[in-house]
């Protein structure tokens, strides 16, 4: 699979804009748990995930993470070239979930492109539109919604995500994706344990009634 394959819009681009982004074009292979793009610190570039998953999360001053939103196989992150977009900056931190191959267009590269293509205008504004929709998803679930709500719906995401009801995950990268306490999450899987909607065992979480937590 190439990028070519991968970029939307790459055949509405001209020959000589298809040529600077080639040019340009960097591949990585990044391992797990490692960070790609660190808040506004960085200014990385546009990634498109070839293969793998990411995780963008924000940090508090307190040192909570909470997670934004992930990308998966052919998903586009445009927060991690933040510095292209006049008066938008996000202190968002981007970390490898899975082993990931992705490519990396320089942002003064995509500025370029996006200034003269209608066709890489219009997409830009799109990806940010869905971006930001997840974003106002997340303050919601955030503001309104109880915690053993959240938890819930994390474990049946992740469930379909990693495509088992087995999931090897800790308490705390639970507690760091929904940005509150390890000992909050530990309370409300041990209250799902007794319920009879999950099992727990060390790193562990099975799934035993998806059809209770979705209800819940």
């Amino acid at each position: 699979m190439e990028f070519q394959d991968c970029f939307p819009i790459w055949a509405r681009l001209s020959e000589a804009q298809r040529g600077r982004i080639l040019a340009s074009l960097v591949y990585r292979q990044v391992k797990k748990g490692a960070v790609i793009h660190n808040g506004d610190a960085d200014c990385t570039g546009l990634l498109l995930v070839k293969s793998g998953q990411l995780r963008a999360y924000i940090l508090s001053e307190e040192g909570r993470e909470v997670t934004v939103y992930r990308l998966f196989d052919r998903d586009i992150c445009l927060f991690s070239a933040s510095c292209m977009l006049r008066s938008a900056q996000f202190d968002i931190t981007i970390e490898a979930e899975k082993d990931t191959g992705l490519w990396v267009i320089p942002a003064e590269v995509y500025r370029g492109l996006m200034e003269e293509s209608a066709p890489a205008a219009n997409y830009t504004n799109e990806v940010m539109a869905a971006r930001f929709s997840e974003v106002m998803w997340l303050v919601e679930q955030v503001l309104w919604k109880s915690m053993d709500k959240r938890v819930a719906a994390f474990l049946l995401e992740e469930g379909a995500i990693e495509g088992t009801a087995r999931l090897s995950i800790t308490h705390e990268a639970i507690a760091r994706h929904l940005g509150t306490h390890r000992e909050v999450v530990t309370r409300m899987l041990r209250y799902f344990q007794g319920e009879g909607m999950v099992k727990l065992s060390r790193g562990t979480v099975e799934l035993l009634d998806e059809k209770k937590l979705a209800a819940l």
